[in-house]
């Protein structure tokens, strides 16, 4: 009779205890996007540890990926990101960060693990020495990669871009998972779309500076500015169909530097998540609008700019390779959740895989301690849990890590064994 999961992974024996401590390193030596140096050369010295990877460095900037060949069969690619944010930590944890880097800018902030990346770094370092302990129990090439610049957007095309597929095998399945804010213990994931797309972008309108006292002679920027900013929530409620998802936010509007100078121009930041590519595209061209018209409306001298910041593609979960998994996840967790929520949280996982058409799929893995949300749910107070990006954003460690590892060790052998 068939081993199960479960069966073979106690044949692993892994102490999680170093992990543990490991997660409380990375946690507390965060680095932004672009600077994951340090983060990237420890894993790889952790790596290099277990000799039987292969390691491939400094890929699409400090991108790194370890191969591990096992005899003929399918190619899995299992993916954890590495950067962190410019967040403030205040979860008073004894390992938290106290850490402040340049930003692109070049201005010092300080920086968090806000996100859970420093888990994703963890549960995979702890899921690739489980299954080189398990090569008996197995048999293809599995293929750990270490993605940076997940929260700009940039990293895994970056790391396609520089000829990932050609340093790699090219695998038959991509799978990655993401810590959420979710009773710890369990996992969820879905078929057909998982996560939102996103777009950020910034938008220049032009005014006519002078006096605070003269605002006759002038173009006011900040009052342009505020125009659009309300007319930019009609969008969704007033163009996008309710049975659709959409969401755009103002995130940032900056316009002048003192209260007595009207200024010569101002700039809004604006971010959007839509699942289908014509709401996307309904979304562009009414902020365009909107902003052009405003513009004129206000006398504005020169045109707006549109300068697009970042992107993220839907998260669409290959409906064969989810059902699959969702078999092993519920033959493994007590609590499996194979319809959860889609969330308009985004990622760039997918371009690992949709950039060569390869089928893949992503989940979620709960971090929030049992009781508290338990407690929580009683009480209809879940919302108030500190989530991802947050300063406050602290995973239970266990069983968040132990249900991480598991959830990768299952979702390889599955195409593996």
């Amino acid at each position: 009779m068939a081993q199960s999961f479960s069966e073979i992974l106690k044949g692993a024996s892994l102490d999680l205890a170093p992990y543990e401590d490991l997660y409380k390193y990375f946690h507390a030596h965060p680095e932004l996007s672009l600077q994951e140096k340090s983060t990237s050369e420890k894993i790889t010295a952790h790596l290099s540890q277990l000799s039987a990877y292969k390691l491939h460095t400094n890929i699409g900037g400090y991108g790194l990926v370890g191969i591990l060949r096992n005899g003929d069969g399918k190619t899995v690619l299992l993916r954890a990101d590495m950067d962190a944010l410019p967040v403030k930590e205040l979860t008073g944890l004894p390992y938290a960060s106290t850490v402040t880097m340049r930003d692109a800018d070049g201005v010092e902030k300080p920086v968090m693990h806000a996100c859970g990346h420093d888990m994703h770094i963890t549960c995979l370092l702890a899921a690739a020495e489980t299954l080189a302990r398990l090569q008996h129990a197995w048999r293809g090439t599995l293929i750990v990669l270490f993605q940076p610049n997940e929260e700009r957007g940039g990293g895994a095309l970056a790391m396609v871009d520089d000829g990932l597929y050609s340093k790699i095998p090219v695998p038959d399945y991509v799978l990655g998972q993401h810590v959420m804010r979710m009773r710890a213990g369990s996992v969820g994931s879905r078929p057909g779309t998982i996560m939102a797309a996103a777009d950020s972008m910034k938008i220049t309108v032009y005014g006519r500076g002078g006096h605070g006292s003269l605002p006759h002679q002038t173009v006011d920027p900040a009052l342009l500015a505020a125009h659009i900013v309300v007319r930019l929530q009609s969008i969704v409620s007033r163009e996008i169909d309710p049975s659709d998802l959409g969401v755009l936010t103002v995130g940032s509007l900056q316009a002048g530097q003192t209260e007595n100078i009207i200024a010569d121009r101002a700039e809004i930041g604006i971010d959007f998540r839509t699942v289908k590519l014509e709401t996307r595209q309904q979304i562009i061209s009414a902020v365009k609008r909107i902003v052009e018209a405003e513009c004129a409306a206000s006398g504005s001298p020169k045109p707006p700019v549109f300068t697009p910041t970042r992107r993220f593609p839907p998260t669409d979960n290959t409906e064969q390779v989810a059902s699959r998994l969702a078999a092993s996840f519920e033959s493994h967790f007590e609590h499996f959740d194979g319809n959860t929520p889609r969330t308009n949280v985004s990622e760039d996982f997918s371009t690992l895989a949709t950039c060569k058409g390869i089928p893949c799929c992503f989940w979620f893995v709960g971090t929030t301690d049992p009781v508290l949300w338990d407690k929580a749910v009683g009480d209809g107070t879940t919302e108030e849990i500190a989530g991802n990006h947050s300063a406050l954003f602290a995973p239970v460690i266990q069983p968040t890590m132990k249900v991480g590892v598991d959830a990768l060790c299952v979702a390889a052998l599955t195409f593996l064994k």
